[in-house]
């Protein structure tokens, strides 16, 4: 059997990943919050955590895979949005998770196998929430119930590596004159009654955001599980406090026992961002015709625990190359098994970089049948050849020719003006030029316009 190694962020280690039980191999991602569209920084764990996913179902066997992955619709970005619109907060999560599932599905993401809402689970979360008191790991205080972070203070931190009197002195945290430490957190809170609320021990109230994944998670995974994904912006205090509640109340035991994070995403050089003018949705991109393979694509490039930088450039390059995969990938059948070294690649620890530089050795050695499966397999394609992969591509070859053949002429005659002119008419169409020694390539741009080229051949 494949082995897979993953960078576990518990131990700071890549380890070898054995799961605790081979026919039911679990993993629980964070999910996300639905009151608006799903930016592009959204979408980056929802694509890193697919491909591990479809490598775990290749490994164990799809029938052995369980994937969950919450929708959390009720917080209080939910409640403001329903404010300022005058719309009902049940029809503003209905329809932001139907578009999260939409937009994700032009990705190439398949759907987990849970897709449990907060709303859904109030009941295990309030149990949740009283059986902590019980044990002494929480308490009640003017309608709230905090998790004390002193009756886990040996153990609080680890995932994030550090101390709890380091997070006190540095961290910004809720000043509330009924908490008995500075870092206990919410459990539960009171709902005034324009807000959403639901009975429970300690008066109308609604759970607070950690509390939601850990109940989640014991339903539906119980209470070890393989694999806890999301963004490394969740690490602290999210996942922090997810291992707390979960750890107090479940001590037999371990929560998860693979800790995966992802690294934030940057927007040509910069961190995305309204301020900037460099924010967009997943939709924005859409609707301006990138197609979701080429964004997953672009996804796929940067390792999952790096920085990725989305660029205009990079999406123009990763439909140039996946309409070059296509081309080939149309012409065969899949053989129902990935190229071996990609899975290898992926293998360790979702090295999808190397898969995509195995992808360009099939398409290199014309393995149509492998390449066109490969493909299927890490969601760049389903079972046929994407339609606006299908769409005539304009054929540059012979003004790449035209402008090698200027260049040679211009290394015997010294005389560049004509190699000036014809760069300055491609660069004005919207291509990027790039010469060697050996030949000219001309790699359209997001602004290309090829009827910028009429005359200059």
């Amino acid at each position: 059997m494949t082995t897979i190694k993953l960078h576990n962020t518990r131990t700071r280690t890549k380890e070898e990943f054995v799961p605790i039980d081979p026919r039911n191999v679990r993993m629980y991602v964070c999910g996300p919050t639905v009151y608006d569209r799903a930016h592009l920084g959204n979408a980056r764990p929802v694509v890193v955590f697919d491909v591990l996913y479809r490598l775990l179902r290749h490994v164990y066997g799809a029938d052995h895979v369980t994937y969950a992955r919450n929708f959390t619709d009720v917080d209080d970005k939910i409640n403001a949005r329903a404010a300022e619109s005058g719309r009902p907060i049940g029809d503003i999560t209905a329809e932001t998770t139907q578009w999260f599932l939409d937009d994700m599905g032009a990705l190439g993401a398949l759907e987990p196998n849970h897709m449990p809402r907060a709303t859904e689970y109030i009941p295990q979360m309030v149990a949740m929430i009283a059986d902590l008191i019980a044990k002494g790991h929480a308490y009640e205080a003017e309608g709230h119930v905090l998790f004390a972070v002193d009756s886990w203070k040996e153990h609080y931190g680890k995932l994030s590596g550090r101390s709890v009197d380091d997070m006190i002195a540095g961290a910004r945290v809720e000043v509330a004159p009924y908490k008995k430490n500075p870092m206990d957190f919410v459990l539960w809170k009171p709902s005034t009654p324009d807000l959403p609320g639901w009975d429970s021990p300690w008066g109308r109230g609604r759970p607070g955001w950690h509390i939601e994944c850990s109940a989640m998670g014991y339903e539906l995974l119980g209470e070890s599980f393989d694999i806890h994904g999301g963004g490394n912006d969740l690490m602290f205090p999210h996942h922090e406090n997810e291992i707390a509640q979960s750890c107090c109340a479940h001590p037999e035991g371990r929560f998860a026992n693979v800790w995966l994070h992802n690294e934030m995403l940057q927007v040509e050089g910069k961190k995305m961002s309204k301020s900037l003018g460099n924010f967009f949705t997943v939709r924005d991109l859409l609707d301006q015709g990138i197609p979701g393979e080429v964004i997953r694509f672009v996804f796929l490039s940067t390792h999952y625990r790096k920085p990725m930088d989305w660029t205009e450039r990079k999406a123009a390059e990763a439909e140039r190359v996946l309409r070059k995969f296509y081309a080939q990938a149309r012409q065969g059948i899949g053989t129902g098994e990935p190229y071996s070294e990609i899975v290898s690649s992926l293998s360790e620890d979702l090295n999808t970089a190397g898969a995509i530089a195995e992808l360009h050795q099939l398409s290199l050695a014309d393995d149509i049948a492998m390449l066109r499966y490969s493909l299927q397999f890490l969601g760049l394609m389903g079972d046929t050849v994407p339609e606006w992969a299908s769409e005539p591509e304009i054929d540059l070859a012979e003004h790449e020719a035209q402008l090698f053949a200027a260049r040679q002429a211009a290394m015997e005659s010294k005389d560049f003006s004509e190699v000036d002119r014809l760069k300055s008419v491609f660069v004005g169409a919207g291509l990027e030029v790039r010469m060697s020694k050996t030949g000219v390539d001309l790699v359209p741009g997001p602004d290309f316009d090829p009827d910028k080229l009429e005359g200059s051949l």
